[in-house]
């Protein structure tokens, strides 16, 4: 049963500086054909493939071996598994080629099928295999503003029924609580399993170094709204935590996340407001939170527009 009050919508836009460097069209045609020249005589090893870890008797999460941006990849995110007496409920699916292993996955823990698939967001490493889960009957899930956004990509797999603010789903008495956070994206969910004192975050916490936390401008993410809403998850009563990518985190664990997240952001605040170049805030902040480099590195621009 889903129950949706609904809730409003921001997604500021920073535009990123243009580059410096110009470059004439015939010049770049020929980099691009030396580039992927380049990245086809490169050969990627093949990530372990995910394996699965027991939280409880009926909870099991599918997780990356090494935890690295590498894997994310190749195998995509964290998958979680709740069985009940009805049923699988899975949270997130992967990319659509992962659909068999996470299927074998499930068979190994229970001959019930999968009924339900929530997406936590909206990206292909969390969503993209949504698609083949309704091509054998599963009902998928999301936010509004999730499913808005696999729109505007036109990503397949967009959910049947999607709800604003906050929703309950009920299968074989297991009650599972979503929440619509905002940060990571502007529609995040996240899952409360009240009975196993255990949250579901999505992207919305990421570790450890190696799988920077980060924000999607493009999808309404933002670091102010990433702040407030691991200060929700923190008032939040769980034992453990799940995150989009990484190990499961204890409430200690997790708080030194949202304690480190909190660090970074109000360091680029200062640092911005002493207009300090977008290379020394990356080089403070990698000295400082071992962040800024991959991923992150990526956030900079935006981060130094909303954090003024």
């Amino acid at each position: 049963m889903l129950q949706s009050p609904v809730s409003s919508l921001r997604s500021p836009v920073p535009q990123l500086p243009p580059s410096s460097r110009r470059l004439t069209l015939a010049g770049l045609l020929l980099l691009l054909l030396a580039l992927g020249s380049f990245v086809q005589a490169q050969q990627v090893p093949a990530a372990p493939p995910p394996r699965l870890v027991k939280v409880a008797d009926d909870l099991f999460v599918i997780q990356n071996v090494n935890h690295t941006v590498a894997e994310i990849g190749q195998n995509g995110g964290n998958v979680t598994i709740i069985v009940t007496s009805d049923g699988v409920i899975l949270v997130d699916s992967k990319f659509e080629r992962m659909h068999d292993d996470i299927m074998a996955k499930v068979k190994s823990i229970t001959d019930k099928p999968v009924r339900y698939l929530v997406l936590t967001h909206n990206h292909a490493d969390h969503s993209g295999g949504a698609a083949r889960f309704q091509a054998i009957g599963v009902t998928v899930v999301s936010s509004v503003a999730s499913r808005d956004n696999m729109a505007r990509s036109n990503a397949a797999g967009r959910a049947q029924v999607a709800y604003s603010g906050a929703a309950e789903l009920t299968l074989g008495g297991t009650r599972l609580e979503l929440r619509e956070l905002r940060g990571h994206t502007r529609g995040d969910t996240a899952v409360t399993l009240t009975g196993r004192r255990t949250v579901i975050a999505g992207d919305l916490v990421t570790t450890p170094d190696t799988i920077p936390a980060i924000v999607n401008y493009a999808d309404g993410g933002n670091w102010t709204e990433l702040g407030e809403s691991l200060e929700a998850i923190a008032r939040m009563d769980f034992d453990v935590l799940i995150a989009g990518h990484g190990p499961n985190l204890s409430k200690p664990e997790f708080l030194k996340f949202r304690d480190k997240a909190a660090g970074i952001r109000e360091r680029v605040r200062a640092l911005n407001r002493e207009r300090k170049s977008q290379d020394e805030i990356a080089q403070t902040l990698i000295k400082e939170f071992n962040w800024g480099t991959g991923p992150a590195a990526g956030n900079l621009a935006g981060m130094m527009q909303e954090l003024r």
